[in-house]
């Protein structure tokens, strides 16, 4: 079976840029970069549907890796609670002589 080519997104962004410029038929592009033309084209849309990001605001997406990263924080607090909540539990039915189920506490 041959595996499928994997492109850096330097070349990506270079062949869909060229797309972008329309200075040559599609087809020819495809054909001297070695891409299939669905696949340029592809690149193409997902180019123009993110060139926005380029212009945004660094404080804006210094701001959502922000609330990332708070998002993440919180959830790891969660699971360390339900963590303990286990442990405790755990603690608990071995000092009553109760087994725990292999599956653990589920219902």
């Amino acid at each position: 079976m041959k595996k499928r080519p994997t492109f850096t997104a330097e070349f990506k962004a270079k062949v869909a840029l060229e797309a972008l410029r329309e200075q040559e038929p599609l087809h020819e592009i495809a054909k001297r970069h070695e891409v299939h033309t669905n696949q340029k084209s592809q690149w193409k849309k997902e180019l123009q549907s993110n060139m926005a990001a380029v212009f945004e605001r660094k404080t804006d997406r210094e701001s959502e890796k922000i609330r990332q990263k708070q998002k993440e924080d919180r959830l790891y607090r969660q699971v360390g609670q339900l963590q303990m909540e286990v442990d405790f539990l755990k603690e608990v039915c071995d000092k009553l002589g109760l087994e725990v189920p292999k599956d653990g506490f589920r219902e």
